[in-house]
């Protein structure tokens, strides 16, 4: 009876040393912060249940706008990683979010990416609508396009950059990212491959209207390109108006589309004068890759 009682008492000893151990081997997942959430698809596609991805920018609000909430602050104060993407809101916010986690890595997925010029359309009577400020001021400084997780090649840049600081924290389990990392690429190009299929189907240079200019490097990675109704930040005029919809017309452009985050009024009065209508295209669409399709698919049903 005394042999059979130390017998379990070793099972249950060695059971509790094996669980021990696991929980030990256990790695906590590495904890992310990223500003938009195309991003999470992105880190969550290489990471996989190594990483725990918080999004800063919530689905629904506007980039340009946000200001990072009282629990957000606290939550990157656990924070290893931090990928920045080089929308609006980082500009004033980046530093003071470095600044709560002296230990957090902040890392911009736009290194290596030469960006584009955030530039009203050259419509209005053959001048730039910069070109007051321009005259008066002998220079303008340009915003430059974060949409930069728009164009599949742009993104395949971004995730070096992710799978090189991933590997960079946590060197123990570079091979598992290294793996997820070839197979995100190889979706990527394969997401690139249908696009440029689709659009090849039509004619080069051919233009599409916006409210919000979002898809600039998705325009020039298809051939295609975007008319802005809204840029910097600001509304067009009523005569900068008027020239739109004079545009449009001359264009045979039926549709206008828009994104969530932003108000529709102007891209409405454009579209009831050229008796076209809006169409929604979320740049900040959690599916990211089958978004892309489906927006694809959109621009092109336009373009006929």
């Amino acid at each position: 009876m005394k042999g059979y009682f130390l017998l379990i008492i070793g099972i249950v000893f060695c059971f509790l040393s094996i669980t021990g151990l696991a929980g030990l081997n256990a790695a906590e997942p590495v904890s992310v912060f990223v500003s938009i959430v195309p991003q999470k698809y992105f880190v969550e596609s290489i990471g996989g249940n190594l990483v725990e991805v918080s999004v800063m920018v919530k689905p629904g609000v506007n980039p340009a706008t946000y200001e990072p909430k009282p629990k957000q602050m606290v939550s990157l104060s656990k924070a290893r990683i931090y990928f920045a993407v080089g929308v609006p809101f980082e500009k004033s916010w980046l530093e003071r979010i470095a600044s709560t986690n002296t230990d957090m890595l902040v890392v911009n997925t736009g290194v290596g990416i030469k960006k584009r010029s955030m530039r009203a359309h050259n419509h209005y009577n053959g001048k730039s609508r910069h070109c007051k400020e321009e005259k008066k001021y002998g220079i303008h400084q340009e915003i430059k396009d974060p949409h930069i997780w728009l164009s599949p090649p742009l993104v395949i840049l971004q995730a070096r950059n992710i799978l090189q600081t991933l590997v960079k924290i946590d060197p123990n389990h570079s091979t598992v990212y290294q793996s997820n990392y070839r197979k995100f690429i190889d979706e990527i190009v394969q997401l690139d491959v249908e696009l440029m299929t689709l659009f090849g189907e039509i004619k080069q240079g051919i233009e599409f209207m916006v409210f919000h200019p979002a898809w600039g490097y998705f325009a020039q990675t298809y051939g295609i390109k975007q008319v802005p109704v809204e840029i910097e930040g600001k509304e067009p005029k009523p005569a900068e108006l008027k020239n739109l919809i004079q545009y449009a017309k001359a264009k045979k452009i039926k549709v206008v589309f828009v994104q969530p985050q932003f108000s529709t009024q102007s891209a409405q009065t454009i579209a009831g004068a050229i008796q076209g209508h809006i169409v929604v295209a979320n740049p900040l669409a959690p599916d990211w890759a089958d978004n892309l399709r489906r927006v694809a698919t959109m621009f092109k049903a336009a373009l006929k």
